[in-house]
């Protein structure tokens, strides 16, 4: 098999940096760019061609969305996989129709991310597992909420134990050792997972269902 070359593009310096290590000692893999600026990632894809974008979906000052766009209008062969920290299928939709590849949320596996580059390089689409799971209970409205609540990771599930204790997003973020605006994100996806309107609800269901 060739070897496949990879541009990341992350405005989290750590979370580029650590895919660039996973994928460097991977032999199948040759990282020829990391970047966290939209711009930047403009041009590494023009002067050094890669196969595969890894393109995180909150960029600046392009977002993902329009990164893609311009990137497949000056690298019509280059195949790019949106990343995001957002488990919503209407942005895996949007991406795919902006032209990507691919799609992952940063709830998934290293195994999934490979698995997502090497599927893209072959020229087919990869949805993440969450993604998917997400797309087949919007196909019913009346999937019941416990069965939604199936879909929650580890990490949504250790953040509503501390939003039943009352906790704050702050106070989570401090217990977790996680950024304000990463508990926010999570928050946010419990709630789109679940179906419900507010954090009320959530706890009501909690109480309910007794998930915890």
């Amino acid at each position: 098999m060739d070897t496949i070359t990879v541009v990341i593009v992350d405005d989290h310096k750590l979370i580029r940096e650590t895919w660039a290590y996973c994928l460097s000692n991977d032999k199948r893999f040759i990282v020829v760019g990391v970047t966290g600026s939209s711009e930047e990632a403009l041009l590494i894809a023009k002067d050094k061609g890669p196969d595969v974008a890894l393109v995180d979906i909150n960029m600046t000052p392009l977002d993902g969305f329009e990164l893609t766009r311009q990137l497949l209008l000056s690298s019509p062969s280059i195949r790019v996989i949106g990343v995001s920290m957002h488990s919503i299928p209407g942005y895996a939709r949007k991406m795919l129709k902006m032209g990507a590849s691919g799609y992952v949320t940063k709830n998934s596996s290293q195994r999934e991310l490979v698995e997502a580059i090497l599927v893209a390089y072959q020229g087919k689409k990869f949805i993440c597992r969450e993604i998917r799971d997400l797309l087949a209970d919007e196909l019913s409205e009346d999937t019941p909420i416990s069965q939604k609540a199936k879909t929650l990771t580890k990490t949504e599930l250790t953040v509503i134990k501390w939003i039943k204790e009352g906790y704050s997003s702050k106070e989570i973020a401090n217990e977790m050792n996680r950024a304000l605006k990463t508990v926010e994100v999570h928050r946010y996806n419990i709630l789109k997972k679940l179906g419900l309107r507010n954090t009320a609800a959530l706890v009501n269901f909690l109480n309910e269902q007794r998930l915890l």
